[in-house]
């Protein structure tokens, strides 16, 4: 399944080192208890590692939970 990521009202990037070893149940719980905020309130929610180039996300569509796994490579 395809997601339109012009649907989501906000983008919401957690700053600092976030451990990206774990899984998406915790990083639910770091958003609902660190930052109060609701994980089915049609946002994207990016983490970064320790490595800038490494992040995870979620995203709730309004019926599934989207689990994002990437790294960027820098291209010369």
């Amino acid at each position: 399944m395809l997601v339109n990521y012009h649907d989501p009202r906000h983008v919401y990037i957690v700053c600092g080192n976030t451990d990206l070893r774990k899984g998406i149940d915790t990083l639910a719980i770091l958003i609902a208890d660190n930052f109060g905020m609701n994980l089915y309130d049609d946002s994207i929610f990016l983490f970064c590692g320790r490595r800038i180039y490494r992040f995870k996300g979620l995203y709730w569509d309004g019926e599934d939970l989207y689990y994002f796994i990437n790294a960027l490579r820098m291209v010369s």
